[in-house]
């Protein structure tokens, strides 16, 4: 596994997926590298954008990682800064089809 610090320092290992089932957004983080992890977010609309860093639903991490919430803490922070950049950047128009969005 790599160490943490690197994790963090490279957002590029995260994948944000958005999907709207009956009207409602589905917002979840993608952490794609060891460890992996989901993190399943919803808008925060008292923040400015009304998006924000997202608040957390839901988190699935490995079983390894039980008990070790320093680890995983930091991995879901880096993880909700990875979704609140993504949200302010434009996809490439380039990079949107290959994804099929």
């Amino acid at each position: 596994m790599q160490g943490l610090g690197s994790i963090l320092m490279n957002l590029s290992h995260f994948m944000r997926i958005e999907r709207t089932t009956d009207g409602r957004s589905r917002h979840v983080v993608v952490h794609t590298h060891d460890p992996r992890m989901v993190l399943e977010l919803a808008p925060d609309r008292d923040s400015p954008d009304g998006m924000g860093k997202g608040v957390i639903k839901r988190v699935c991490v490995p079983n390894s990682w039980a008990g070790n919430y320093s680890q995983y803490g930091k991995l879901i922070a880096a993880a909700q800064e990875f979704f609140q950049q993504s949200r302010a950047e434009p996809v490439p128009k380039r990079e949107s089809r290959r994804l099929g969005l």
